[in-house]
């Protein structure tokens, strides 16, 4: 058991560095059911994803390998937040006489040349940069 235990540690030993690497949290590590069981506590999502796509290199299939990899409950809770507050930075503009995207560009991101990001988040309403209605209340992406 032990033997199976080194081999299987040594073909997936780049995922098992990955773990080290992104801060992945090692609870367990043996084997079980003839198979590599790996638990641990990933800081994000994305260092979860990082971890599965190295197993995946190594072996499509990962037949010889149990892994239970939890995204912890603060990094969850942290995500939940941080997207309402993306959401918010988001503002409208009222278009008003004499005004362009350009111009609406330069007074929220200080460049007139930004102005598709604008017109990209208002394709509902425009379907041309120069052709904007004074009155239409236009929604204004984060920079």
């Amino acid at each position: 058991m032990a033997d199976q235990l080194e081999q299987l540690k040594s073909k997936y030993g780049s995922a098992l560095r990955v773990l080290e690497q992104v801060g992945i949290r090692l609870q367990n590590l043996h084997i079980q059911d003839n198979k590599l069981f790996v638990r641990g506590e990933a800081p994000s999502q994305d260092a979860k994803n990082k971890f599965w796509d190295q197993v995946k290199l190594v072996d499509p299939s990962y037949a010889d390998l149990t892994a239970d990899i939890t995204v912890s409950a603060a990094a969850q809770a942290a995500s939940k937040a941080e997207a309402p507050k993306e959401a918010a930075q988001a503002s409208t503009y009222t278009v008003q006489k004499g005004d362009t995207l350009s111009k609406i560009s330069k007074q929220f991101y200080g460049d007139a040349s930004q102005y598709m990001k604008i017109f990209s988040a208002n394709r509902d309403q425009l379907s041309d940069p120069n052709k904007i209605q004074v009155g239409q209340v236009l929604k204004i992406p984060a920079a």
